[in-house]
């Protein structure tokens, strides 16, 4: 960090023209980061000037799910369309002070003039054709209603604009190679490069960190505030996300899959995603993976981020993997780590969703909620495994996992018999403990003559859906007796429907 600022302030800086996506997502992570470890100030600006794309509602779902990760801002959110007059102000400010100029040359002589260079195999460039019209002839063709758009005026020099980046460190690009850009349409609107760096000065930014894609333009945008009498400010620029075909992941390539929303919908946790998205690009000397939020603030550096591109390991049409799978294992270590009465209240709302909760896991049943969670999670990948892997637990209309039925667990010809007897051994044991059902359990089988794998496993596939999972006698108490003993004892019409 320079020296030269007493107060970090860096900005998120989204334009609002569809969801929150996850390359948007961590320039915001790694912004608010920056902030927090520096104490400075996290900014969130909306450059809502494209009246066409931008909507009310990409707004709205920018800020929320801003909101659902756990990213605050201190200032904000600032709309860029309230600033367009200083915008256009800056550019006559830069005309006044002979670093721009009007140019009426047409669309069409401009098209002309591409068109040539490119059928001599050319590089096109601006050719400067209205830089050098006097004051009066420009005044003139304006007085006349000829439209104009105004062009930022390069400095007309062989040397080279160098500048640091705090990534890639010092960038050089050659006067030459910059054209007489253009900062603003012939219908007096402002074009991103003058808006940007015009805000960025209005709201005093210290640091710009963006994605690499942003790298073309900061030349231009530090040849605007030396224009203008102002200091740049530093930049950096984080690596591309590329997907395993090395395409840079975008919401009209991938998707859904690359929203926030998507996530969130899919059962992950907030911090969980935080925590993989500030990985894409970014690593510690010692490779660790799981940060708490304040280990995070403490560990993060712009060192630290690569000038390599990251892999979002994303597998289409993989069941198991809809996303990329460390993505998964980083949301599936904190299910299994997380704080229980933590991890109860997002559980909570999942149940709710798929009609499943109890009030009274808020009340009377509230020891009994908890603590089967904390039985259950230790396999469990999303929230929505709660809903769905561990619905046995929370409601008596589950489904069995096709999964025990292609391994041929309730096969055994004699379960249609055995397995309603066993139910009612179970209903007549004086204590519902794990001891005494194991008793009982084994027991029968060594009554029957069973195998112990055949009735234990078809005892857990009927009565929890799955063929694996926690113990089975931690799992028959947590259940309970009376469900236990019903889904035992409807056991031979499971068998039939699916086996017959």
């Amino acid at each position: 960090m320079s020296e030269r600022t007493k107060r970090v302030r860096v900005r998120f800086a989204p334009s609002p023209t569809g969801y929150l996506h996850i390359g948007g997502a961590r320039t915001a992570i790694y912004n608010w980061i920056f902030a927090r470890k520096h104490k400075g100030d996290f900014i969130l600006r909306i450059e809502d000037t494209d009246a066409e794309r931008s909507t009310a509602e990409s707004i709205e779902g920018i800020l929320d799910g801003l909101r659902w990760l756990g990213i605050d801002w201190d200032e904000g959110p600032y709309f860029q369309s309230a600033n367009i007059d200083a915008h256009k102000k800056a550019a006559m400010r830069l005309i006044e002070l002979g670093h721009a100029y009007r140019c009426f040359c047409t669309k069409e002589e401009l098209d002309t003039k591409r068109d040539t260079a490119k059928a001599l195999k050319q590089p096109y460039k601006y050719d400067r054709t209205c830089r050098d019209l006097s004051p009066a002839k420009a005044a003139e063709m304006e007085a006349r209603g000829i439209p104009y758009v105004v062009r930022f005026k390069t400095p007309d020099s062989e040397d080279t604009l160098v500048f640091n980046d705090l990534v890639y460190g010092p960038i050089e690009k050659h006067y030459d190679d910059i054209e007489d850009f253009v900062i603003l349409r012939s219908d007096g609107s402002p074009l991103y490069l003058l808006s940007n760096a015009v805000d960025d000065m209005n709201d005093g930014i210290t640091h710009v960190i963006r994605g690499q894609d942003g790298l073309a333009n900061t030349p231009r945008q530090i040849l605007i505030y030396k224009a203008l009498g102002m200091q740049p400010p530093e930049f950096a620029h984080m690596p591309l996300t590329l997907d395993l075909r090395k395409q840079k992941i975008s919401k009209r390539t991938h998707g859904e899959v690359v929203s926030v929303q998507f996530y969130r919908e899919h059962g992950f946790l907030p911090w969980a995603l935080v925590n993989f998205l500030v990985l894409l690009g970014w690593h510690t000397p010692d490779d660790r993976e799981i940060f708490t939020r304040e280990e995070l603030i403490e560990a993060f550096s712009l060192e630290g981020v690569s000038r390599a591109n990251s892999i979002f390991n994303y597998r289409p049409g993989d069941p198991k993997f809809f996303t990329d799978p460390k993505a998964i294992s980083i949301n599936a270590h904190y299910i299994r780590t997380m704080p229980i009465e933590d991890l109860a209240g997002y559980v909570k709302e999942e149940l709710k969703a798929t009609g499943c909760f109890d009030p009274e896991y808020d009340g009377p049943k509230r020891h009994w909620f908890l603590e089967t969670l904390d039985l259950i999670r230790a396999r469990y990948h999303t929230l929505k495994d709660f809903a769905t892997l561990g619905r046995a637990y929370f409601s008596d209309e589950f489904s069995v996992d096709e999964k025990a039925f292609a391994k041929n667990i309730l096969k055994h010809p004699d379960l249609r018999e055995w397995l309603p007897v066993l139910a009612e051994r179970l209903s007549a044991i004086p204590i519902w403990d794990q001891v005494a059902t194991e008793a009982a359990i084994r027991g029968f089988i060594d009554e029957t003559g069973a195998s112990s794998g055949v009735i234990i496993n078809a005892v857990r596939t009927v009565v929890t859906g799955q063929s694996v999972g926690p113990g089975l006698f931690d799992c028959l108490v947590a259940i309970g007796r009376e469900r236990v003993v019903k889904r035992l004892k409807n056991a031979p019409l499971l068998i039939d429907n699916h086996l017959d």
